[in-house]
């Protein structure tokens, strides 16, 4: 089962994020995530978190659609994003799909993309998406889909990521060594719709990018 979390951050173009809902078994919102849902005429399974951000005029379109809510008092030890991920693991999810996951809250922002760390290691591959961006994690060997002329960034997210090898990238790598702080992977490019990443210990972030909205 697939799921579909919606954050309170930046999205600019729904017509563009709309792919993903569509992929959805299963839509959270987290929160003021119910904006961004309402905004694409999209009725949600779930909101979920403190309701602390969620505006009255969504509050009562929640309560007319008798969308599902599960309030969580405003002092708690995780953000509303961990508690929909949690909910959805509950649910059986095994690959989630976080969109509006970055915004203008640098720590909630990065506190997100380390969710799919703990979140892999808890049986769910976690997937985070905007309008012209995917990023993900790799921890072994990996097909990466995209168009030629497309960026691809690998991102060390351990300490240090050894056994890298890549195809089907402008700047290959060949049984290289990354060390988190670096900057060398970034934006390598497509030769052609398909690229192969494969590692033999430690994890990347993997950053695929395109100038335009698909």
């Amino acid at each position: 089962m697939r799921a579909v979390i919606l954050s309170g951050g930046y999205i600019r173009d729904y017509e563009a994020v709309k792919k993903h809902i569509k992929q959805g078994d299963l839509i959270i919102c987290a929160d003021s995530g119910v904006h961004h849902a309402f905004k694409m005429g999209v009725i949600p399974h779930l909101v979920v978190g403190d309701m602390d951000s969620i505006s009255e005029e969504d509050k009562k379109k929640v309560r007319d659609s008798m969308v599902r809510q599960l309030t969580f008092p405003r002092e708690k030890d995780f953000t509303d994003t961990e508690l929909a991920l949690d909910i959805a693991l509950k649910e059986g999810v095994k690959e989630a799909v976080l969109l509006a996951g970055l915004g203008d809250r640098p720590d909630h922002s990065l506190s997100n993309v380390f969710l799919m760390v703990s979140y892999k290691k808890k049986g769910m591959t976690l997937i985070m998406a905007g309008e012209n961006w995917e990023m993900f994690l790799v921890d072994g060997r990996r097909k990466i889909r995209g168009k030629k002329g497309h960026i691809l960034s690998l991102i060390p997210i351990t300490p240090k990521v050894s056994g890298i090898k890549t195809s089907g990238l402008y700047y290959p790598l060949n049984d290289d060594t990354l060390f988190m702080g670096t900057s060398r992977g970034i934006s390598n490019v497509f030769l052609e719709d398909e690229a192969v990443v494969e590692i033999k210990e430690g994890m990347l972030l993997a950053v695929k990018w395109t100038e335009e909205s698909e």
